[in-house]
């Protein structure tokens, strides 16, 4: 009964999307909080726009095959900066007016943005050591 009562409670922690963030962290990461997913215009707006911090962009899609490869390898090099800079996630299909705005016209695009301003931009699919080149260009490294 213990067994079941502990499995059922486990199974019932959100792992992914929306919900996850809800509640309690198992686990987290300094690159978890350094991620975040775009939720509207105005998550947009004051976490991005307004952040003191530089700030990548990744507009991504679910069926885009290079982001699956291009997302996880930019994630783990914000990371590895320790909070010098975000990097926030907008899916393309939920946020297609966030990609209009800044003239997304394929993916993956990622932006560098730094006081509210994209300063720089790349569109497709990097090694770690370009990759390394634009966040340093962006934080000042």
């Amino acid at each position: 009964m213990a067994q079941r009562l502990a499995l059922q409670r486990l199974l019932a922690l959100p792992t992914r999307g929306p919900l996850a963030s809800h509640g309690r962290a198992f686990g987290t990461s300094a690159g978890r909080r350094s991620t975040f997913n775009v939720q509207d215009g105005s998550d947009f707006q004051n976490r991005v726009v307004n952040s003191p911090k530089p700030v990548v962009v990744d507009f991504h899609a679910q069926w885009c095959g290079p982001c699956k490869i291009l997302g996880p390898r930019l994630e783990k090099l914000v990371a590895k900066q320790e909070g010098k800079v975000l990097m926030a996630k907008v899916d393309i299909d939920d946020h297609t007016d966030l990609a209009m705005e800044y003239e997304v016209g394929a993916v993956p695009t990622v932006l560098a943005m730094k006081n509210g301003d994209v300063v720089d931009k790349f569109v497709g699919i990097k090694d770690e050591d370009q990759l390394e080149a634009f966040l340093k260009k962006l934080i000042g490294a």
